[in-house]
């Protein structure tokens, strides 16, 4: 059978191992071919081909479900499916997506972008199907990564507390969630991977077994139960933690050994109550150049198969917003041993690794664990440190309690700094950085700003270390810069709360925030050869806002236009609205941002196209608003 041949997981049923493990090698294949063709997750995917194949085939999917957390690794499920012949389009606009969502897919049971989330979900599944007295398996795949989120290690305390309730989660044990894994769970499941028995089980007990004579070979069925029995005797502290959270422990059990993996899950299934199977698997299985640099293959843009080099540019770009963030951080914590920069297992994506390599005892990596990493940041904020969290706009929403309750209630000098945030492309709705400034600006004590450009982002970087008063957040996006130059040092604060006039026109007033700067100042220049001259401000801050310069020439022009890249309701051009009806200044304004819908995955070009938010369309939506008759003159 062909891979492209299998539309429904259940067609695994009955294949011998040689014919799954010709699968498997297609899976791969397929899985190499797409990614470096559209950029994507490569490390995870690649890992788990075995294991789904192997859960898959004790399972009956018409009925069981699976819960895939986080998503970036059910590529291979995904490619059993139904969705081969679709699946050139991962991560294109109006394709597949690169994460899991239940309106893509029937075998899809529960969407997520984000970690920790898959043990809570089938719990409630399995809670669920008990209530109505149905009968079919639930399955959670989580990884070891994934298992440092405090909303993981709750969903396990519930489920050993339920002893009747029949659920199954399968630890995807690679040592690696994006980085190397930190924290006293994943070193003792590493202890566990590389304990002395367990080794010498795994790679000499077979050999010894059949040595026996008369009894070795006419055994040999039977050696997979015996070796497993043996483990448990020789190891007994393995899952111990487990056990006394109220599951079975299983394994650690060979993630690349189909015969294994089968044997394991049919077991697993006869079980009563909660169960844990634990399955070493490599991240990047099967292709070298992934195996050796797994954190840098975690996820690609296109690449070259052969090589691994990504395809080069036509054209040299200028750094990307992360670069200067952490180039600028790391100059600043050169100076000032104070600063400690703070990232939750995002140490490459947001820049850190950079202050890690160079400082390290001003580097903190918490691991899946944003919550953990902001109320941490709190606490050494009270002795007098000046700590940086490097959080992605979308990954912060996780910690928005300790925000609120830890941070700013206290009024602790925190410093936010939030990638990702507006529109991110491929990743789709779980990463869009839409909610950042609404989430925030409602909370006393916070201040938020945003830079126009990356050499304004430099500026920025030192107003946040400088600001003592309390908490300030600052968002940037994802990707390049300008080509602004940039400085080694000497970068002044800016003041809280000002902004700058970047163009003078009497017809319209543009009050613009961080990325939609630029494109304010392009559609000025548009609606200039309409004979309609605008006033550009870059707001800089969206919390407190710079009255004192947007109230008169409000007043004075009478037609207001808001532009931000984050979603319009409760954003920032609410609060120029808000602003503006609380002084009384009653005159039009236009808000243009991101509607109230979900951004889909898709380049990020197109997106904003579909948004309206390339400055030929903004041009287009002031006249629209404001200016009929030029309009009607032009059309």
């Amino acid at each position: 059978m062909h891979l492209s041949e299998i539309t429904h997981p259940n067609q695994l049923h009955g294949l011998s191992i040689r014919q799954l493990q010709q699968i498997a090698r297609q899976i791969r294949d397929k899985h190499l071919q797409t990614v470096a063709a559209t950029g994507g997750h490569l490390g995870p995917g690649l890992g788990v081909v075995e294991l789904t194949l192997g859960l898959y085939q004790t399972l009956d999917l018409d009925r069981d479900k699976v819960i895939w957390d986080v998503g970036h690794q059910a590529y291979p499920h995904k490619l059993i499916t139904g969705r081969y012949s679709s699946f050139h389009t991962l991560r294109q606009k109006d394709g597949i997506a690169g994460y899991l969502k239940r309106c893509e897919n029937k075998f899809d049971h529960f969407g997520a972008g984000h970690a920790s989330t898959s043990i809570s979900a089938a719990l409630g599944m399995a809670l669920a199907r008990d209530q109505k007295e149905e009968k079919f398996k639930v399955v959670a795949i989580i990884g070891d990564g994934a298992l440092t989120g405090g909303m993981a290690l709750e969903a396990i305390n519930h489920a050993g507390h339920l002893p009747k309730t029949n659920l199954l989660v399968v630890l995807n044990d690679n040592e690696m969630s994006i980085s190397p894994n930190v924290g006293a769970i994943p070193r003792y499941l590493n202890k566990m991977r590389l304990s002395g028995p367990v080794q010498f089980l795994k790679d000499n007990f077979e050999e010894q077994f059949k040595q026996i004579p008369f009894v070795g070979e006419s055994l040999s069925p039977e050696l997979g139960r015996i070796k497993e029995g043996m483990k448990r005797l020789a190891v007994p502290k393995v899952g111990a933690v487990f056990e006394e959270l109220g599951f079975t422990y299983m394994g650690p059990v060979d993630g690349h050994s189909l015969e294994e993996l089968i044997a394991t899950f049919q077991q697993a299934h006869q079980i009563q109550g909660p169960v844990l199977v634990h399955v070493a698997t490599v991240k990047g299985k099967g292709y070298e150049i992934a195996e050796k640099d797994q954190v840098g293959y975690h996820a690609q843009s296109p690449f070259n198969l052969t090589t691994g080099k990504a395809i080069p540019s036509n054209k040299p770009k200028p750094p990307a917003y992360s670069k200067v963030f952490a180039h600028t951080l790391v100059k600043l914590a050169e100076q000032n041993p104070k600063i400690i920069g703070i990232t939750a297992a995002m140490a490459t994506g947001t820049g850190l690794d950079k202050l890690q390599a160079k400082l390290p005892n001003q580097y903190i990596d918490v691991g899946i664990a944003e919550q953990h990493a902001v109320t941490l940041a709190a606490g050494l904020s009270t002795e007098g440190m000046r700590p940086v969290v490097a959080i992605y706009s979308t990954f912060l929403q996780r910690a928005y309690d300790q925000i609120i309750h830890d941070v700013c209630i206290q009024n602790l000098p925190v410093f936010f700094c939030m990638d990702r945030a507006g529109i991110v492309g491929a990743d789709g709705p779980t990463h869009q950085g839409m909610y950042d400034i609404a989430y925030l600006r409602c909370i006393p004590n916070m201040v938020l700003m945003a830079p126009k450009d990356e050499a304004e982002l430099q500026r920025m970087i030192v107003t946040g270390i400088d600001y003592t008063k309390g908490p300030i957040a600052m968002r940037f996006p994802r990707g390049n810069g300008y080509g602004v130059p940039l400085m080694e040092e000497g970068w002044e604060p800016l003041e809280i709360g000002k902004g700058e006039i970047l163009r003078h026109g009497d017809d319209v007033l543009m009050v613009s925030y961080g990325t939609m700067v630029n494109p304010a100042l392009q559609a000025a220049e548009v609606l200039s050869e309409h004979g309609i001259q605008a006033t550009v401000i870059n707001a800089r801050f969206a919390k407190p806002l710079d009255t004192e310069l947007i109230f008169p020439l409000a007043r004075k022009i009478g037609r207001v236009v808001t532009l931000e890249e984050g979603c319009v309701m409760g954003g920032f051009g609410s609060a120029v609205a808000e602003a503006l009806l609380d002084a009384d200044i009653m005159v039009p304004i236009k808000r243009i941002g991101v509607p109230d819908i979900l951004v889909e995955h898709a380049e990020p070009n197109e997106s904003k196209a579909e948004l309206g938010l390339t400055s030929p369309q903004i041009a287009q939506r002031v006249l629209e608003a404001f200016f009929q008759q030029q309009l009607s003159a032009v059309s």
